[in-house]
């Protein structure tokens, strides 16, 4: 079935070898990485919170907010594969069900469901907690009854709250619930990567990226030498999107002008092809000449 393709796709990818998705956070953000040569893409709660709301990771951006994001991005990259995160699924095994539902029929391929406390923290900040794992365990058993061909991915966030040892055990135990992929979020050392790797088998494992992080940067081809093939770069853009609008904002303050520092823009003509505007005005006369 249609709904069931985007998923597919991905399962494709990961039997052919590492796929690598990039963090975004809006249709612009989703277009220039598949301009770049993305074939799936990473919907950061991250970095929808911070965009879309201007605030932290911490459990303050919704559901409802996720998956109009969802859509709006599904739509701007028709035939790009979206994995969208679903936090802790917004509450126990029946809201995960919803959640699943609104981001199969946003054209997501693929969903995070973690096992943190509602409200979460980003994986890589202090202060996490997680749920009992039967409660976890019974938010997965939902979205693999309901993914309809998402691919689903079960992360922990034992490995800071209880250890790693703990973040071990949920992982093999999201694994038999049979799930697609596992994420033990934040390992602190290649060693810790190493150990994930070596005793979570038989699955999909999830590396993720994330620049001044608690985890070690590692390049897909290291990371899949230890055994991950799905890698998620979440915030990058975002980091260096904020650093360039930081820096062209003070300048424009400081001078009244960018007229110097132009070579650091897009151009007008260049953003118009971007979003489309060629596509568009052919669209438009196609019309008015007939």
């Amino acid at each position: 079935m249609t709904d069931a393709q985007p998923g597919e796709r991905l399962r494709g990818r990961l039997a052919e070898g590492t796929v690598l998705m990039p963090g975004v956070w809006d249709p612009l953000s989703a277009r220039l990485a598949a301009n770049a040569g993305f074939s799936t893409l990473f919907l950061s709660g991250y970095c929808v919170s911070g965009t879309l709301l201007g605030v932290p990771d911490i459990g303050l951006l919704t559901q409802t907010e996720m998956a109009d994001a969802a859509r709006r991005v599904a739509a701007a990259v028709p035939g790009v594969g979206l994995v969208v995160d679903a936090d802790t699924g917004y509450g126990n095994a029946l809201n995960t069900i919803r959640t699943v539902e609104l981001w199969r029929q946003a054209g997501a391929a693929g969903v995070f469901v973690e096992d943190q406390v509602w409200p979460k923290r980003c994986g890589h900040m202090d202060g996490k907690q997680v749920v009992e794992r039967g409660d976890w365990l019974s938010k997965l058993r939902a979205a693999v009854a309901h993914a309809d061909g998402m691919h689903v991915t079960a992360r922990t966030d034992a490995r800071a709250a209880l250890g790693l040892d703990e973040a071990l055990e949920r992982a093999r135990m999201a694994r038999d619930v049979g799930v697609d992929a596992v994420f033990v979020e934040a390992p602190e050392s290649v060693a810790e990567l190493e150990r994930i790797a070596s005793v979570v088998d038989g699955v999909v494992l999830v590396a993720n990226m994330v620049e001044t992080g608690r985890t070690p940067l590692l390049t897909p081809d290291e990371l899949a030498a230890l055994g991950f093939r799905l890698v998620v770069s979440p915030v990058g853009g975002l980091f260096a999107a904020t650093k360039s609008l930081r820096d062209t904002y003070a300048s424009l303050h400081a001078h009244g002008t960018l007229r110097d520092g132009l070579d650091a823009l897009v151009g007008f003509a260049e953003f118009g092809s971007i979003v489309g505007l060629p596509a568009y005005d052919a669209e438009a006369t196609r019309f008015a000449d007939g």
